[in-house]
């Protein structure tokens, strides 16, 4: 066809300023984009759609990509006719006859033309030992059309368990999600969970979560001028802020995040995290770099990057903070005039309501003292007590006063006494040496802490009983930018901004330094050269001011651009001008050379020049990137170079089954001096990097590479930089994905760190090894399946605290047991309930800061062995035959952590559960082996699972360890008659190292046998009656011992498809023993030997109706009763219903 390019390949000069970009209007082939010089985890591709979106800026304005296209647009329209009023084109309505008279449907719930799923259940439980507890849950998707236009979406989800018994979800923040969206030809209208991204104004840049709404519209007010306008207003969901985190090395985490005021517990908004080493933008995955723990702010970066101390680790994030109600007003106005002119006006406001505290209530005392206390934040430390009632789980002190040497104060004593126990306090960290107390793990349900007497007048705890106050703010951001096309190769860019930002809404003083100023212009001009090769010469020239008091959103610029100056990652505020001039010569074939002049003042008394030089050019095959720039600073006490030099070569060889071969050669060189002492900064250092890279076809389902890399870094001693250390790696990987029944992965880096000199380092010479490896396959036919993962590295273990928290009955896991009748809560008096309705407290845990360094290995796999795959069963005789009647699974996951010593341990089975130098395992192995399994006549299953378990806590390790093994025997006497026998035997093991938790102690030994009956009759009727005897023995204490005898029936009655009726009765004597003369049924394992019941006569029976009321409508009623020996009857009612949308 006349004019259609004859290749696909096409090559694109594209805005690195322009967050997306359309590349073109045909669908791109995977894998066929090529940017020089950046890395694909710098922007996303849709390949559908030809767009490209960026993750961050770049020093370039601009950059070439190469990519291939389809010959069509992949999610391409075809229409002969408008959709819009399609209907109402035609004079009369097509007949569509309701044969019979028959209802079309009988849905509970109806929403038209539009498509739905989902569920709607609300239930209630009630009963005489326990209050009334009303749950209910939501799960709605929508799409469709309103009307014949507007274009309607919605996904609707609320599981909140409300604690009032006539409780129901009434307000929006008590969904877990809601979102609605609206559009039409030129609007959007969103609702509810929103996500606004804005990056059209360099001011005003930013990413937020938001519970609210906002409208979006374009209009066309002529042919030349048109108008994006947006509105939003909204509740803020958390706080951005920024942490560094402080790398060890060979040491993978979880590294823990501090919010904004150095808190650690907070909750850590989903999605909202940037986490950069480097310089780099990291993608979040377990095959990729890093996962976190959104609930405990906690990232540890996977075995695909190791961490060494000489990474710079930033993450920016939102965090859920509800000090206050906190509300946003977005407003952004953008008016292009005949694409020449292009007008920019944002305004964002986000404030406190500081008269509607959310997480903080505030006294008029203490608001008093936010009043005086101005902008001097950071000293919002106010004293903390307040009297309140004693109740069972409260932790409550006495107030005593206390003479010592140097001095006497008044000071809070843990207490029990319902006389004396009168206040309630907060503790707040402010550093060892700086508080009177410290906590104390005395086994109370919750945090505790005891006064540490005062050395000489030095306190020598690292608590106060006090609280940090957070104070009311308030920031508003306006931004108006306006962009000129001089000509088609001339751009003029210019913005200003103000900022107005109030750290304490509740005082009127300091407020002279609130509002803050920046102003940015710009210029870029393209000259096209004569020539063939498509030449080009862009110059460009630029100013930037920042006032000091500007406040903007997020950051400004590029992550480490503190750094690239020899500032600190995030300098203090300052007033800021930046003058920069560049020229750049580039071609058709992605080869560019770049010179950029950049002028820094800081805040009058600071002064950086940096001429940088940036190449990238294909030369015959070889590619090359480099760049080279030198900085000088000059500040009012110090003066410095910083030369940063990187030189990357690359070639494929096609010659060599297109092996890939790269080098980078990098040097980092700060040197700062002070001018009066002649010495180096702490600030300076200097490091050489070399990396060696080879790899085979990419293309390639196999593929394998190998990366070496050495380091060696200088730190300042006195007046010169003195070489301090050498780190050389191996990194190896390998795909094998070619065989599709056998697929390898796999990820190992070696590290060797070795101390040149001690001196000028606390750093020990170290080892490292991380790992991880996958194997996947399917053999014979199906014989042989499984799959096998191993991982092993360096990482830390945390210390941990938890509490137990009561919530309404049965939607916990624990229940509380006064085992010494002293009417207080101690954590060695939880047990996991045995009935629903006894669970009404769940266990929180609390990490604290103190890190033990540890090695980890994590195994799993999953093995099936089935002969039945590749035998013909109708065929099969002899030992084939019984072959065919064999099944064997096995499965392992094995998590282990232990203290490090050297280079991780490899065998992870080679440590045992009671080794000291183990910390945590997880570990839970589960075999079975099937004989006749797919037989209707007779069966035999026998089983062995071994699960055991260890943890690290403030007080101590405790240990648990359960292995059981169980054989079941089935076989059809008549069509209708199905005998089985059950048989188990096992231990039940639980053991801690703190003596104040002895009483948890036990080892148990069981064993029990069931024999079964189960009468059938069609799928409408089935009658179970069975008994049980069970022996358990307690090796440990008091030898307690229990035997069981049950009888047990159960009935189950099905009709027409609509009703259920499901009857359920056991009696059980049991016969209790133990070594003491009064055997006491109220201990630990007194309560896992009865399974929550008591000696002598037990009766357990339950009946449970479902009911089928539409076709989307099912009602359920339960009703649990228990007699356990001479206690009350317990009464425990159930109601349910539920509806499919």
């Amino acid at each position: 066809m006349p004019g259609r390019p004859i290749s696909n390949l096409r090559t694109k000069k594209v805005s690195t300023r322009t967050p997306k970009v359309q590349l073109d209007s045909l669908s791109l082939i995977p894998n066929t984009v090529y940017i020089a010089g950046i890395p694909d985890s710098a922007y996303t591709i849709d390949f559908i759609n030809s767009t490209l979106t960026w993750h961050g800026r770049f020093i370039l304005d601009s950059l070439y990509i190469r990519y291939r296209v389809f010959p069509t647009r992949m999610n391409a329209v075809v229409n002969r006719m408008e959709y819009d009023s399609v209907m109402n084109r035609f004079i009369g309505q097509a007949y569509s006859p309701n044969f019979a008279g028959v209802q079309q449907t009988d849905n509970f719930f109806s929403f038209g033309n539009i498509n739905y799923n989902g569920s709607f259940g609300r239930s209630i439980s009630f009963g005489n030992s326990q209050d009334a507890v009303v749950t209910s849950n939501l799960n709605l998707q929508l799409s469709g059309y309103l009307a014949d236009s507007i274009e309607i979406a919605a996904a609707i989800t609320d599981n909140n368990i409300p604690i009032q018994p006539d409780g129901t979800t009434q307000q929006l923040n008590e969904f877990d999600k809601i979102f609605l969206q609206f559009k039409k030809r030129n609007w959007a209208l969103s609702l509810g969970d929103i996500d606004i991204r804005e990056q059209q104004n360099y001011f005003l840049s930013f990413y937020k979560r938001l519970q609210g709404i906002a409208f979006e519209t374009t209009s066309q007010i002529s042919s030349n001028i048109t108008n994006k306008a947006m509105v939003s207003g909204s509740i803020a969901k958390g706080k951005f802020t920024r942490d560094i985190l402080e790398p060890l090395e060979g040491n993978q985490g979880p590294y823990r995040l501090k919010g904004a005021n150095n808190e650690f517990f907070f909750i850590v908004l989903a999605n909202t995290e940037r986490v950069f080493i480097d310089g780099e933008l990291l993608q979040r995955g377990e095959d990729q770099d890093y996962v976190i723990n959104y609930n405990t702010a906690e990232i540890t970066f996977t075995p695909r990057r190791m961490i060494t101390k000489d990474k710079r680790i930033q993450v920016e994030f939102e965090y859920a903070d509800r000090n206050y109600l906190n509300s946003n007003i977005y407003l952004a106005d953008e008016l292009s005039i005949k694409d020449k002119v292009k007008v920019k006006l944002a305004f964002f406001n986000n404030a406190d309501a500081k008269s509607s505290p959310i997480n903080q209530t505030l006294d008029p005392a203490q608001k008093k003292f936010l009043n005086n206390l101005g902008d001097s934040i950071t000293r919002a430390f106010y004293p903390n007590s307040s009297i309140d009632t004693f109740a069972v789980g409260k932790i409550l002190y006495k107030k005593v006063d206390t003479v010592f040497t140097g001095g006497r104060d008044s000071i809070y004593i843990y207490s029990t006494n319902k006389d004396s126990a009168k206040y309630s306090l907060s503790f707040i960290d402010v550093g060892q040496g700086k508080g009177n107390y410290l906590p104390d793990f005395n086994g109370a349900n919750g945090k505790v802490y005891r006064w540490v007497q005062p050395v000489n007048g030095q306190p020598q705890g690292q608590y106060e009983a006090a609280v940090f106050l957070v104070t009311p703010k308030k920031l508003q951001v306006m931004s108006l930018g306006v962009d000129y096309a001089v000509s088609k190769n001339t751009e003029v860019n210019t913005e200003v901004a103000m900022s107005n930002y109030n750290v304490n809404t509740f005082s009127s003083k300091d407020k002279a330094d609130d509002k803050g100023y920046a102003a940015k212009a710009s210029i870029k001009n393209t000259i096209p050269l004569r020539g063939k090769n498509g030449l080009a010469l862009t110059s460009n020239a630029g100013f930037e001011f920042v006032e000091s008091r500007f406040k903007p959103l997020e950051r400004l610029r590029n992550i480490e651009f503190g750094r690239d100056w020899g500032l600190p990652i995030i300098p203090t505020p300052a007033n800021e001008s930046i003058i920069t001039a560049g020229l750049a010569i580039t071609d058709n074939k992605i080869n560019s050379l770049k010179y950029q002049f950049t002028n820094y003042n800081r805040g009058g008394d600071f002064t950086g020049i940096r001429n940088s030089i940036y190449h990238t050019q294909d030369l015959k095959g070889w590619k090359f990137n480099n760049v080279l720039m030198l900085s000088n600073v000059n500040a009012t006490d110090v003066k410095g170079v910083f030369l940063r030099p990187t030189f990357d070569v690359s070639r494929t060889f096609k010659k060599l089954h297109n092996y890939w071969i790269g080098l980078n050669y990098a040097i980092e060189h700060t040197s700062i001096k002070n001018k009066v002492t002649d010495t180096l900064t702490p600030q300076s250092f200097s490091f050489k990097n070399f990396t060696a890279t080879i790899k085979s076809d990419i293309s390639k389902a196999n593929q394998w590479g190998v990366i070496y890399t050495t380091r060696t870094n200088q730190y300042p001693l006195g007046k010169d930089l003195v070489t301090s250390d050498r780190g050389q790696s191996v990194n190896v990987f390998t795909e094998l994905l070619r065989n599709e029944r056998h697929q390898f992965r796999f990820n190992g880096t070696y590290r060797i760190l070795q101390i040149l000199n001690d001196k000028v380092t606390t750093q020990k010479a170290d080892k490292s090894l991380l790992g991880r490896a996958e194997y996947l396959f399917n053999e014979w036919k199906g014989l042989a399946i499984g799959s096998v993962l191993y991982e092993v590295g360096s990482g830390q273990e945390q210390k941990r605290d938890f509490a137990y928290l009561e919530v309404p009955a049965g939607q916990g896991e624990y229940t509380w047991i006064d085992y010494n009748n002293d009417g207080i809560q101690q954590l060695n008096e939880f047990e996991v309930a045995r009935f629903q309705d006894q669970a009404k407290y769940i266990r929180i845990l609390t990490p604290t800061n103190d890190f033990i360094k540890a090695n980890y290995n994590t195994i799993n796999y999953t093995v099936a062995l089935n002969p039945r795959a590749v035998m013909d069963i109708s065929k099969a005789k002899g030992f084939k035959k019984l072959l065919s009647r064999i099944n064997l699974q096995s499965s392992l996951q094995l998590n282990k952590k232990e203290i490090a010593k050297g280079v991780v341990q490899l065998n992870p089975f080679k440590a045992p559960l009671g080794d000291t130098s183990l910390i945590t395992l997880n570990q839970i192995l589960i075999n079975t082996f099937s004989f006749n399994r797919f037989s209707s006549a007779w069966g035999l299953d026998i089983n062995n699972s071994r699960n055991n378990s260890k943890s690290l806590l403030t007080y101590g390790y405790e240990s648990r360890k359960l292995d059981e093994w169980s054989i079941r025997g089935r076989i059809n006497l008549t069509k209708r008659l199905l005998f089985e026998l059950t048989g188990r035997t096992g231990i039940n093991q639980l053991s801690t190292s703190n003596a104040k938790f002895d009483n948890r102690n036990y080892k148990i030994q069981q064993r029990s046998v069931e024999p079964s009956i189960n009468f059938i009759n069609g799928s409408n009727f089935r009658w179970l009656v069975g008994y049980k005897f069970m022996s358990r023995k307690n090796e440990q204490g008091a030898k307690e011992s229990t035997s069981s005898n049950s009888l047990l029936t159960d009935i189950k009655y099905n009709i027409l498809q609509s009703t259920s009726i499901n009857g359920k009765f056991t009696y059980s004597n049991i016969n209790f023993k133990s070594t003491e003369l009064n055997p006491n049924v109220n201990s630990p394992a007194a309560y896992i030997l009865l399974d929550g019941l008591m000696p002598g006569k037990n009766f357990l029976w339950t009946l449970d109706l479902t009911k089928r009321l539409s076709n989307n409508l099912e009602l359920n009623i339960q009703y649990e009763g228990r007699k356990p020996g001479t206690s009350r009857i317990v009464h425990v009612g159930r109601a349910a219903i539920r509806a499919l949308l």
